[in-house]
């Protein structure tokens, strides 16, 4: 029996992913969970609270009694309007959210993790500028920056531009930090495969719950089946729930593994694909990450 940890699988294609993962019959799944009314092998979970995080990584741990975890699957993400907002640690919500917890989760349950895991983390190509994809693209993956961006001297005063830059950041945190794991210098004694994967543009999900009315509508509108396959035959990074999910499922179980030396992998068209990532994912970029998220949240780097 496979046994995996997921954040973001309680909707959006992360719970059709927790559907197919489960209804296999061989896999225990434990699930990380913000309500109070999530599904059976749930424990809960606050990514806006380190304090909520660490909680989560011990009682996984407590949980499994020593089982090794076969797949770490860090899903969970959300997009803002602005960067007004901070989390109970005083960090920016979308960054603490779409990048730090997680790599809090990842380095706590990394002594968990079997000799040959999987580790993936929900990425998206606005992470690269090159893509086009319509966001403001990454300026720096500089953690104490996007942690504390009333601290960056190149700020967009616009708030939508900064939300849309806290976003796109903290997806390109998530490809430096599979490039920082692949490289083994956290874990030289495991042979862990990491996946950054993009899912690509998914209308329909969770991902929009935080912005405002009007375009939390457009968003679930756009995710109707009529709009969205019309949408798709105009626009390749465009895929539904269902593809989304069932690459999610493949990469964690293992079915889809990935070419040797690629840590990128990203939907297009219905099919997955394994491009170069954005030309910031140097290893020098990786191991900065790396030891400054480690500082944030109080870890040795």
């Amino acid at each position: 029996m496979s046994t995996m940890v997921m954040t973001g699988g309680t909707s959006g294609f992360g719970a059709i992913t927790v559907g197919r993962l489960r209804c296999s019959g061989d896999t225990r799944l434990l699930l990380g969970a913000r309500g109070m009314q999530e599904p059976a092998g749930s424990l809960p979970l606050d990514l806006t609270e380190l304090e909520s995080t660490r909680a989560f990584a011990h009682a996984v741990r407590d949980e499994l009694a020593g089982v090794p975890i076969d797949a770490l699957i860090l899903n969970a993400g959300l997009v803002r309007a602005d960067t007004d907002r901070r989390t109970a640690d005083g960090f920016e919500t979308t960054f603490a959210v779409n990048h730090l917890a997680h790599y809090l989760i990842l380095r706590l349950l990394l002594p968990a993790l079997a000799d040959t895991a999987t580790v993936v983390l929900t990425t998206s190509g606005t992470h690269d500028p090159a893509t086009g994809a319509g966001l403001t693209p990454p300026r720096h993956a500089d953690a104490a920056l996007l942690a504390h961006p009333d601290r960056d001297p190149e700020l967009d005063h616009r708030p939508r531009k900064a939300g849309e830059h806290a976003y796109t950041a903290s997806k390109l945190c998530a490809v430096l930090t599979a490039r920082a794991l692949s490289e083994q210098e956290p874990a030289p004694d495991k042979k862990i495969t990491a996946i950054a994967y993009c899912p690509g543009q998914v209308f329909g999900t969770g991902l929009a719950r935080e912005l405002p009315l009007h375009l939390r509508a457009a968003w679930s509108l756009m995710g109707s089946p009529v709009l969205s396959e019309a949408a798709r035959r105009f626009d390749r990074t465009l895929n539904t729930r269902q593809d989304a999910a069932n690459s999610l499922a493949d990469l964690a179980s293992g079915v889809t593994r990935p070419p040797a030396g690629r840590i990128y992998a990203a939907l297009r068209g219905g099919q997955l694909t394994w491009p170069d990532p954005s030309a910031a994912c140097s290893a020098e970029a990786a191991r900065k990450l790396w030891c400054d998220s480690a500082e944030l949240v109080g870890l040795p780097a």
